[in-house]
């Protein structure tokens, strides 16, 4: 039941997830919204409830409250949507960390009760239901002075950038009610009218009021206040009635007491919570293509342990190997057998067919990770003030999902990269004379057997000067600065511990970000590149396999060795037949001249120590493979032809060996049933 509901939520919090984005980049919510919400909260709550989680239940229901009376009348939320679209995100935050925490070994529930106060809070605003004003019959325009007969006065300021003042001002008057008789405040009604959040801000909240007993009470109720930053006590009951004039004076003096502050829940750490403003005409998210929640039909699915789907490729896989076994068998070499070549054609038809039923059920769409990253953008664009569009491209592109996995950690981090160095803040970029909204774009597309991803902004871009001189500071360099190429400058920035960022932030500055992409795209055999243009841009292109399972791959000997190399690796091969063609540098390094170009020679008996009698290079096969940042030719005995194998893992008694950096990346086994190693382009172009 634990797996269920994990799975359930989850998911339904995704998809929470992608409706409030598409309505706040709408800057509206439909009614199927509405209703898509109510049904998410509605089934949270009586799961949660159900799994004895009262705590997630009663956040659950407090939001399916609140969207209970938009169900009724969509116009209530039109002057508190900014509101509603801010809580229901830390809702939504504080329900994801509860469910990791449900997972691990020491879980204990966190308390959700301020966030709760606060559904409540603008739940009573959206009915119209708001403190009664200490004189009824006083004209709406009469402002109450502060030093009225009998009333006492408390100047509130709250904390800086925590938004839509006038709500939270409305929800301290609605708490102090309880331990007050009479309650009054400058500005009147706040909740009613946005545009008092700069008086707010500049001036305070003053609270005018008669304690129900004592004052204590009614200041131990501003302390505990959420986003309460200081108060100051202007007056009490004993003043006389000649007081200050209602209109509070302008002073950039902070107030004298400091509010002793109430720990926040765990969502209002979340990069959703407290964020500065944020112009409302520049939207931080866009709706990706595929959206879940607009397609409310029933279908024929089920949930999937992935671990059944490992085994499941894995006996296919086998299979492959043994229908190959079969039909290449020793025995049957020389004889005609016409039957029995026709079964053994009908039966690779099925197994091919069956692989890409197999494989199909393994892929998914990078669309929940694309949204992942649109909820990281709209969450830093608040956070850092920064306004950005956010466009996504090819989110319906499959990808297996070992790889979605891989990958989702790299793309946060350049994600955050792109929206932490390179868009700038609006000033800067208008002086530039760039819009003041920045953009960020994230696209997928499917090219020859892999998966091209790109993260492409138009901020700052990288200085390569900058990167060198911290390099350089840093002591990374290896050789003279000159002999440095672009591409390996910008690489750099991948290297464990590099950063370019002065000081330590929320987001960056630790060196570590980047050296993860790196690492983990190569435990996926994926590569990345950048290009970058200052004040234009930076573009992150990273290629991976469309999986890990099964490859297509072009078999080569080398003595009595038999390698795979994966074809998308392979530019070209051929045979040498001029020798004017082999050059040597000063290092003693064999080069061929191709095209005008030189690339290097490595022969693949002399990287393995394989002894061979092919030893010639006008004898064997020269293979020009590339990766991203270089080329180079392997010289092989012969080629054996294409192959399509199937990817196994090292034993794990060989993992405390870098078997990788050294040009292997795996084994299969051939269809005679002998193990062959599988090679690693970029570990052979690093050799």
């Amino acid at each position: 039941m634990l797996e269920v509901f994990i799975y359930e939520s989850t998911t339904l919090l995704d998809q929470l997830d992608e409706i409030l984005l598409d309505s706040e980049k709408e800057k509206q919510m439909n009614e199927e919204n509405v209703n898509e919400i109510f049904r998410i909260m509605h089934t949270l709550k009586g799961s949660s409830a159900m799994m004895g989680l009262n705590a997630f239940s009663n956040l659950a229901h407090a939001v399916e409250d609140v969207f209970a009376i938009v169900r009724e009348d969509r116009s209530k939320m039109d002057n508190v949507s900014e509101t509603i679209f801010n809580l229901v995100f830390q809702a939504s935050d504080f329900l994801k960390v509860e469910i990791e925490g449900i997972q691990g070994d020491d879980y204990a529930p966190k308390d959700p009760a301020d966030l709760i106060q606060q559904l409540h809070s603008l739940a009573d605003v959206m009915n119209g239901k708001a403190p009664a004003p200490a004189q009824a019959a006083k004209p709406a325009e009469e402002a109450p002075a502060v030093g009225k007969k009998g009333f006492c006065s408390i100047r509130v300021h709250f904390e800086d950038g925590c938004q839509m003042e006038n709500v939270r001002a409305f929800m301290l008057l609605t708490q102090l009610k309880e331990v007050c008789d009479e309650l009054d405040s400058i500005p009147e009604h706040p909740e009613n009218d946005a545009n008092l959040c700069e008086d707010l801000i500049r001036d305070g909240l003053i609270v005018l009021f008669k304690p129900a007993s004592a004052l204590d009470d009614v200041i131990s109720v501003i302390e505990k206040a959420v986003n309460v930053k200081s108060y100051e006590v202007l007056s009490t009951t004993e003043e006389p009635e000649e007081a200050p004039a209602a209109e509070p004076e302008k002073t950039s003096e902070p107030p004298a007491v400091s509010a002793a502050k109430k720990t926040s829940p765990p969502s209002a750490s979340e990069p959703s919570a407290s964020h500065p403003t944020v112009s409302s005409s520049a939207s931080s998210s866009a709706p990706v293509e595929t959206n879940a929640h607009k397609n409310a039909v029933k279908q024929s699915l089920i949930s999937v342990n992935q671990s059944k789907l490992d085994q499941l490729m894995d006996l296919v896989g086998e299979l492959v190997t043994t229908e190959s076994m079969v039909a290449s068998n020793p025995d049957l070499e020389g004889l005609k057998l016409d039957n029995f070549t026709k079964s053994t054609r009908e039966l690779r038809k099925l197994t091919d067919d069956l692989q890409n039923v197999v494989m199909s059920m393994r892929m998914v769409p990078l669309t929940g990770t694309f949204q992942k990253m649109n909820r990281i953008v709209r969450d830093m664009s608040k956070k850092l003030g920064r306004p950005v569009e956010f466009e996504t491209i090819g989110g319906d592109t499959e990808v297996d999902k070992t790889i979605v996995d891989s990958i989702t950690d790299p793309l946060m981090h350049m994600v955050r990269n792109s929206m932490d160095h390179a868009i700038e803040p609006p000033n800067e970029r208008v002086a530039n004379g760039k819009s003041e909204t920045g953009k960020v774009t994230l696209s997928a597309q499917n090219v020859g057997g892999e998966i091209v991803i790109k993260v492409i902004d138009d901020g700052r871009g990288l200085d390569a000067e900058r990167i060198m001189a911290k390099a350089r500071s840093n002591g990374m360099l290896t050789k003279p600065e000159s002999e440095y190429t672009s591409s390996e400058i910008f690489g750099m920035i991948m290297l464990p511990g590099f950063s370019t960022n002065e000081k330590v932030t929320e987001y960056s500055g630790r060196g570590v970000g980047m050296d993860v992409v790196h690492q983990n795209l190569a435990k996926v055999g994926g590569v990345i590149s950048i290009e970058s243009a200052k004040n234009v841009g930076t573009t992150f292109t990273i290629k991976i396999p469309l999986t890990l399972a099964i490859v297509e791959g072009m078999e080569i000997s080398v003595g009595k060795s038999i390698f795979i190399l994966p074809i998308t690796s392979i530019r070209q091969s051929f045979k040498v037949y001029d020798s004017s063609q082999i050059l040597h540098d000063t290092n003693g390094t064999e080069m061929i001249m191709l095209r005008g170009e030189c690339y290097p020679i490595l022969r693949l008996h002399s990287v393995f120590d394989i002894p061979t009698e092919v030893t010639e290079l006008n004898e064997g096969i020269l293979i020009q493979v590339e990766n991203n940042r270089s080329c180079a030719c392997l010289f092989a005995d012969q080629l054996l032809g294409e192959q399509q194998v199937v990817v196994k893992g090292f034993p794990p008694y060989l993992s405390r060996y870098d078997i990788k950096s050294s040009g292997i990346s795996g084994c299969t086994i051939l269809g005679d049933g002998s193990i062959s190693l599988i090679l690693d382009t970029n570990g052979l172009l690093n050799f």
